[in-house]
Parts: C-alpha cells; sequence; structure tokens
C-alpha cells in the first residue's frame, strides 16, 4: 500500500518544480527551456524522493540530457536550470545525494555535478 504522506510529498515536489521551471528563462538556444530540462529528468523524480531503483527512463533522460547539451552555453543553461530546481524545492541531504549520484548510476559521464551548489560558470 502507498504511503499517503509520501504521495503527498511527491506531488509537492512536482508541483513546485513546475512552478520553478514557469519561472526560468529559458536555458540555450537548444534546450529552448528550462520546461525541457525537467521533463526529460521527470522519470527520476520518484527515485529522488523515495530511493530505491533508478527507472530506466531515468537514465534515458540523463544520456539524452548529456547528449543534446553540446556546446558549453548548452551545459551551463541546463545545470543552471537544474540547480534552479534542485534550489527550489524541499529536499534534504539524503534526496541531494541521490540526484547528484544519478550520472554515475546511470553511466553517464557529465561534466558537472547535480548540485545546488554547483558554480555552472565553471561548467566548459
Amino acid at each position: 500500500m502507498v504511503n499517503p504522506g509520501l504521495l503527498k510529498t511527491a506531488a509537492l515536489a512536482v508541483a513546485i518544480v513546475y512552478m520553478v521551471v514557469a519561472n526560468v528563462p529559458p536555458a540555450t538556444p537548444q534546450m529552448s527551456s528550462c520546461n525541457q530540462v525537467v521533463n526529460r529528468l521527470m522519470p527520476c523524480a520518484s527515485y529522488v524522493v523515495n530511493g530505491g531503483g533508478v527507472p530506466l527512463a531515468c537514465c534515458s533522460g540523463i544520456r539524452s540530457l548529456n547528449s543534446t547539451a553540446k556546446t558549453k552555453a548548452d551545459r551551463q543553461g541546463v545545470c543552471n536550470c537544474l540547480k534552479s530546481v534542485l534550489n527550489g524545492i524541499p529536499s534534504n541531504a539524503y534526496n541531494i545525494s541521490l540526484a547528484t549520484g544519478l550520472p554515475t548510476t546511470c553511466g553517464v559521464d557529465m561534466p558537472y555535478k547535480i548540485s545546488p551548489s554547483t558554480d555552472c560558470k565553471s561548467v566548459k
């Protein structure tokens, strides 16, 4: 049976992500909006909130996002979007640790750390 409190927390996290994304400017020309970045990573939300197994769709989204962000500006835009979203949702060290570990868990070598403390200006 699904824990109602956990379900409410997950729904709140998704709602907050959408509110944050609605107020973030476009990330890059290829990634025309932060909303596109979040849509690719939405399958990761349940894992970041609850832990457990990483959904295949989550890893597919991370791979797709990483391969689409070809230029420095693209990578910095995606980084800024992720940082903004992470800073805009209630989280704890456990959730941040899960988000940060996603690229490694999915076997993706990203040029920056998914973290609210990442300096996106230093992304190459």
